[in-house]
C-alpha cells in the first residue's frame, strides 16, 4: 500500500468536499447510496465497526480498515476521525487501488 499517496488523495477529496465523517453521517450516506467507499480505523470500537460494516455489507458498499484514528482525522484536517465516507465514484476507486497493492 502507498500509505503517502492515499492520505495525500484522502485530503484532496476532504478539499473536494467528496468526503462526510463521523459514524452517524457516514451510515446515512450508505443507507442513501452516496457512499462510494468507507474508511475504517484500526482502533475503532467493536460496536462502531459492527454497525458500519454491518450496513455496507447490506448495502453493497466497499469498506477498508486504514490506520489509526488519528492518521485518518490528520488526513481530513480534523483532530481524529474513526470513520469517513468517499462520495465521489472515481476518488475511490484510486484507494481502493492505492489500498489493494
Amino acid at each position: 500500500m502507498e500509505t503517502e499517496r492515499f492520505y495525500q488523495l484522502l485530503g484532496l477529496a476532504t478539499r473536494a468536499r467528496k468526503v462526510v465523517s463521523g459514524e452517524g453521517t457516514v451510515v446515512q450516506n450508505i443507507r442513501n447510496r452516496q457512499a462510494s467507499l468507507v474508511l475504517l480505523s484500526s482502533d475503532a470500537s467493536k460496536n462502531s465497526l459492527k454497525t458500519v460494516t454491518d450496513k455496507c455489507t447490506y448495502y453493497d458498499v466497499p469498506y477498508r480498515i486504514v490506520g489509526t484514528r488519528e492518521q485518518l482525522g490528520h488526513a481530513i484536517g480534523q483532530p481524529s476521525r474513526v470513520v469517513v465516507a468517499v462520495l465521489d465514484q472515481s476518488f475511490a476507486k484510486t484507494m481502493k487501488q492505492l489500498l489493494d497493492e
